[in-house]
């Protein structure tokens, strides 16, 4: 209970604290309010056990068709760990933030006070606004961001999208329709916004030094996620607890699934669905799209990704 109440305190703390930026907006105190007033209802919220909801000390902010899930499902692995079931909305959505960091908190699971509360909306990474809220509310949050070849990022967007199309019987279009226009790659299609992290990793650093943020490579976690998982164990200062013996490869699936006590789990269905069939003239055409934007993500970040 006294660790609950701790919490609460230094949470008021950190947005007192908060510095000013450039255009911030006029939200930010009453977030402050809002934050007292949890202190003051801290205990209300305990459980006979000493579990409460708190406020996440570590987000997955994305991206979009990265791996997220993924990530999430093989972090919760760890007993340190409660994660948030759902993708929150709270930062991006107006409707969720307008109704202040006591709604926010209400989303949150029970956790010990020991425990790493965790939530993660892959949209926070290109929303504009997201940044400036998040450091709001924490200064000091730890983010996962999680990214994988942003040419099959695209295709994977594209999939999901189609899918969700085909499911309610609706007709969708081809993904060159997307990708072409006027004979030229169509730079207004949305994934492929999404799949410029330059852009909107700049947006980030503006409110978090580089150190507050541990990039996971999505493809490597495809491939062998037991040294991912191990890098962002560390990097949250969680104790080793996750184990190789945790992941098992699925050959009916044809990715790696999960072992956690006994039990055996793999990720919904709607995980790695095989991308449509691309022209390969298309598709250099998007690597070499992505070629320069890439460069410039590696010289931000400081480390390079064997992307095309």
């Amino acid at each position: 209970m006294a660790t609950l109440l701790l919490g609460a305190v230094l949470l008021v703390a950190q947005l007192q604290l908060a510095p000013s930026r450039p255009g911030a907006e006029p939200g930010q105190q009453e977030l402050v309010r809002k934050a007292a007033a949890l202190q003051d209802e801290a205990l209300d919220g305990v459980a006979p056990n000493g579990s409460a909801q708190q406020l996440p000390q570590t987000i997955i902010i994305g991206v979009r068709k990265g791996g997220t899930r993924a990530l999430l499902e093989m972090l919760s692995l760890h007993p340190d760990v409660a994660a948030a079931e759902n993708e929150v909305h709270f930062f991006d959505w107006e409707e969720h933030y307008s109704q202040g960091l006591g709604w926010y908190l209400s989303q949150m699971p029970l956790s010990a006070p020991h425990q790493l509360t965790v939530e993660k909306t892959p949209a926070y990474f290109t929303s504009p606004k997201v940044p400036e809220r998040v450091h709001s509310m924490n200064p000091a949050i730890r983010l996962l961001l999680i990214l994988r070849d942003p040419s099959e990022r695209v295709l994977s967007d594209y999939t999901q999208v189609l899918y969700n199309h085909v499911q309610k019987r609706k007709p969708y279009p081809s993904i060159e329709e997307f990708l072409v226009r006027d004979g030229r790659l169509n730079v207004d299609y949305k994934a492929l916004n999404r799949s410029l992290y330059h852009v909107h990793m700049r947006s980030w650093l503006r409110f978090f030094p580089l150190r507050h943020v541990h990039i996971v490579d999505g493809d490597r976690l495809i491939r062998d996620p037991f040294p991912e998982i191990q890098q962002v164990e560390r990097f949250l200062k969680l104790s080793p607890q996750i184990n190789a013996s945790n992941f098992y490869f699925n050959k009916t699936k044809g990715f790696y699934c999960l072992r956690d006590s006994g039990r055996d789990r793999c990720l919904h269905e709607s995980k790695g669905r095989a991308h449509p069939q691309v022209d390969p003239k298309l598709l250099n055409k998007l690597h070499e799209y992505f070629h320069e934007p890439n460069k410039k993500f590696f010289e931000l970040v400081g480390r390079t990704f064997d992307w095309h």
